[in-house]
């Protein structure tokens, strides 16, 4: 019976030290705490607008030959993506000219290399070409593709409908430091009403959506041989849609 009793009274006194603990835990203080909440909200919409890269190279032994060429078809792919869709944004970039040599092969012992001379020479330029309008973007890659190769596409946004989705996109971010700061008030077992907003900073994070454009892919070789206006199936495009992120870091007293 002793030895009994020594183990309820020490199941009890191990039962009070926990509720103990446990009302210690509950009560901890949390007045003038200052709490950092992080944020973060995001929208998506269907891409509006897309930057199309075309491009042109010719290879020849003569490289004014080749220049001549890469010339000719630009202004003709550029006076066709002109007509195909007037409201095209066009912009020219990277043009150049490099110089291709022969393949080294091993030398005898005791044999000086002469100098390489190039065996001919690669010259191309870029286009690029910005619009907004979507349902003839098929028909005019078809058309440029007739002079010109298709390099890469990118879809996005235009400029105006960014700004028109700030609102939301603020707004969205906002209402989530609202619903986590409820969140933390309820853990603490504090009322929300006693949580005063402190600082709300938007750039503490510097998490913006940047819409940045991937760096051209290498050409493939054109064949200087390629016959002009030779026909090309339309192309078919998905523009998909883009997601636009923020964050911000909002640091909340409580009474």
């Amino acid at each position: 019976m002793t030895v009994m009793k020594s183990v309820l009274v020490a199941a009890a006194a191990t039962v009070a030290l926990s509720a103990q603990v446990h009302v210690q835990a509950q009560t901890l203080p949390t007045s003038g705490t200052l709490v950092v909440v992080p944020a973060f909200g995001e929208v998506k919409h269907v891409n509006d607008q897309v930057v199309a890269t075309l491009a042109i190279e010719e290879q020849d032994k003569d490289k004014a030959a080749a220049a001549s060429r890469v010339n000719q078809k630009m202004n003709k792919g550029i006076a066709i993506v002109k007509q195909a869709d007037p409201s095209a944004a066009l912009k020219s970039y990277g043009y150049y000219t490099y110089p291709v040599y022969p393949e080294e092969r091993p030398l005898p012992a005791g044999t000086v290399a002469k100098p390489r001379l190039p065996t001919a020479w690669r010259v191309g330029q870029y286009l690029e070409v910005t619009t907004a309008n979507l349902a003839a973007l098929p028909k005019t890659v078809s058309a440029a593709q007739g002079v010109l190769t298709l390099n890469g596409l990118n879809f996005g946004l235009k400029p105006e409908t960014i700004r028109l989705l700030d609102d939301q996109r603020i707004a969205a971010t906002y209402k989530n430091l609202n619903e986590r700061v409820a969140a933390i008030a309820r853990a603490m077992g504090r009322n929300v009403a006693d949580a005063v907003l402190d600082t709300v900073d938007f750039e503490g994070s510097g998490n913006y959506a940047n819409e940045s454009r991937p760096a051209a892919a290498p050409m493939m070789m054109r064949s200087a041989k390629m016959a002009d206006d030779s026909a090309v199936a339309e192309p078919s495009f998905e523009p998909g849609e883009t997601t636009l992120d923020m964050r911000l870091v909002g640091k909340v007293k409580f009474k």
